[in-house]
């Protein structure tokens, strides 16, 4: 009861809802290209206006004409004016459809493409951090392609069942009025019917979705070159792998067996009972006796109604399938719709410009949960941090050392309390610019697929200076590096776009990294485990690297690595969101406190 409750809840929708979201989409390809939605509109009202004068005007005046005996001449005419006319309808089609067509549809989906990755852009970091949220997001952008070629699709389909429902039907009401009744029953059957199996397809995709991602993520692994070291040196991963794989396999078989005896039933109900059993056989039996018994169609006329019936069981059928076939792309409109609809809640109503030089930063009874209802990880946290110092945060995995500095970036915002930069709420300054004043290298920084200079400053390069690169690269000591290879700051890393693009090492990689924060200039530099990956020579050198480029700048850096915490001016310990220490390296020596044991632990391999 729970899971029907559930996909009913998850399929649940009104017919204004249907037909909004179909709008808003074609309403988004229309904003893109006006003349790929109006030539493709105009093509399917032009190609059923012309197969109904050809198979049902032409070919009835032809039988009537064989019947009846009409002068050659005359028919001939009639022929001639209908083939010119069905001329230029193909003359149309292939400027809209094939030309326009070929022409526009990428750039509609080029446009829609480019808005949700803006969108992207703008999304809150919690957004990514949320499995559900972003589950729908990556379902949404998979899905633009597809639901662009169903909104064409909509309009085909739609414009193409109106044209045949006032032309032929204009023509049944004159011909036979009867036979509307066996079209009518045939529409309702199939209606009902089209709507319940696109709906059980839907709730497939949809359960589908996160297994065909843990599937997906295993087949990814074998082809990055991220993976390839550690599973070649490790086949038991392999078998972890394939394992899940097959694991993720059997769930989405389970899902497709959970659905398969009632879409069977389903499906069979749609296409025979509705279809075939109340329009074939029905019609042409009231036909047969129509014709035979009661005398009162000509064989011309009956020849003609059979026909024409086809092409507006047709047209009815088109409408059976317009709105269930609305509704499964409304469902998957709806959350296009939800994801361009999002509004960050990292926002300043104020939009102050903070300065730019080195920040004075205090936190006051600062609390914080990622979700509603959990423990705090930061609690009640008092913090003053002068312009120009040097801090370093230490503590045990999961003290909140990573969360705090996240909170600092203001990729979060504090559930209770504040903090203040420069003595303003940093709520109050403008999102974009207070982070503009910030530098940072993340533990799990990345390459980007683009050339050295693009990775250092993560922009366009086009007109860069390029001697405050050569600087920045040269304080983090990997100019040598880049000097050595062929296109020098030019050089394309990764081979994503470039098969010469270059793989850095992991130390090289994140000397890269640290070059940003040198390129930046910024007030603040955030630094988490900026030497992670460095030999010791190298980390010495690049903390005083640091040191000597930051001297008038504030600085916070997170490291496990206590022989780098020992060059800041005051060390803050944390434990359970807490600080339980905070001194220079001498002093919290001399207390022999958590932070000694910890320099004990680290340092009794050296002494």
């Amino acid at each position: 009861m729970k899971q029907r409750h559930m996909e009913k809840k998850e399929t649940s929708q009104s017919v204004k809802e249907v037909f909004s979201n179909n709008f808003f989409l074609l309403k988004l390809m229309f904003t893109a290209s006006p003349s790929f939605i109006l030539f493709t509109a105009l093509d399917s009202v032009r190609n059923q206006v012309s197969i109904f004068f050809e198979h049902t005007v032409g070919i009835g005046y032809v039988l009537e004409a064989a019947e009846f005996n009409y002068p050659f001449k005359k028919v001939a005419a009639v022929i001639l004016l209908l083939a010119a006319c069905i001329t230029l309808g193909m003359v149309f089609t292939v400027i809209a459809g094939d030309y326009i067509s070929e022409k526009e549809r990428p750039k509609v989906r080029e446009k829609i493409k480019l808005m949700l990755y803006e969108k992207a852009k703008e999304l809150d970091l919690e957004c990514y951090d949320n499995p559900e949220f972003y589950n729908e997001q990556v379902l949404a952008i998979s899905e633009v392609d597809k639901q662009i070629d169903r909104g064409i699709q909509f309009i085909q389909n739609t414009l193409s069942g109106i044209t045949i429902f006032i032309s032929t039907g204009i023509y049944f009401l004159m011909k036979d009025k009867v036979s509307i009744i066996f079209v009518t029953i045939s529409f309702v059957l199939s209606f009902l019917f089209n709507q319940a199996y696109n709906k059980l397809s839907y709730l497939v995709r949809i359960e589908n979705n996160p297994l065909a991602r843990k599937r997906d993520y295993v087949k990814r692994i074998f082809y990055l070159n991220d993976y390839a070291k550690e599973i070649r040196l490790n086949p038991e991963v392999s078998e972890i792998l394939f394992e899940r794989f097959k694991e993720a396999n059997d769930e989405i078989y389970k899902v497709e067996k959970k659905y398969a005896n009632r879409r069977f039933l389903v499906g069979f109900m749609q296409r025979y009972v509705s279809n075939a059993l109340f329009s074939d056989v029905f019609y042409i039996t009231y036909l047969v006796f129509q014709a035979a018994v009661r005398g009162t169609l000509s064989f011309s006329t009956v020849a003609i109604l059979y026909n024409s019936f086809g092409r507006l069981k047709q047209g009815m059928r088109i409408f059976t399938d317009v709105y269930p076939f609305a509704s499964e792309t409304s469902l998957y409109v709806r959350k296009i719709r939800k994801f361009l609809e999002y509004e960050p809640r990292i926002t300043s109503e104020k939009g102050l410009i903070p300065t730019t030089g080195a920040k004075e930063i205090a936190l006051e009874q600062v609390s914080f949960a990622y979700k509603e209802g959990q423990e705090m990880l930061l609690k009640e946290l008092n913090l003053h941090i002068k312009s120009g110092e040097k801090i370093a945060l230490v503590g045990y995995n999961g003290a909140g050392k990573t969360t705090l500095v996240k909170l600092l970036m203001r990729l979060y915002d504090v559930k209770t309390g504040r903090i203040l930069a420069d003595g303003t709420d940093i709520r109050d300054y403008d999102v974009k610019e207070y982070r503009n004043t910030i530098g940072t290298v993340f533990q799990d920084f990345r390459i980007f697929a683009g050339s050295v200079k693009e990775n250092v400053i993560l922009d366009v390069a086009d007109h860069c200076e390029e001697t405050r690169i050569r600087e920045a690269l040269t304080d983090s000591g990997l100019v040598s590096r880049v000097d050595r290879l062929a296109s020098g700051l030019d050089t394309q890393l990764t081979t994503e776009f470039s098969k010469e693009g270059v793989n850095l090492s992991g130390g090289e990689s994140q000397k890269l990294a640290i070059a940003r924060v040198f390129y930046k200039d910024a007030g603040l530099m955030i630094l988490d485990e900026p030497s992670s990956a460095l030999d010791p020579i190298a980390e010495y050198q690049i903390n005083h690297a640091m040191l000597k480029a930051t001297s008038d700048k504030t600085v916070i850096f997170i490291s496990h690595r206590l022989s780098t915490t020992r060059l800041a001016d005051r060390i803050i310990m944390l434990e359970n969101g807490q600080i339980v220490e905070q001194g220079t390296h001498d002093e919290l020596l001399r207390q022999d406190g958590k932070y000694a044991q910890m320099w004990k632990v680290q340092a009794g391999a050296y002494i």
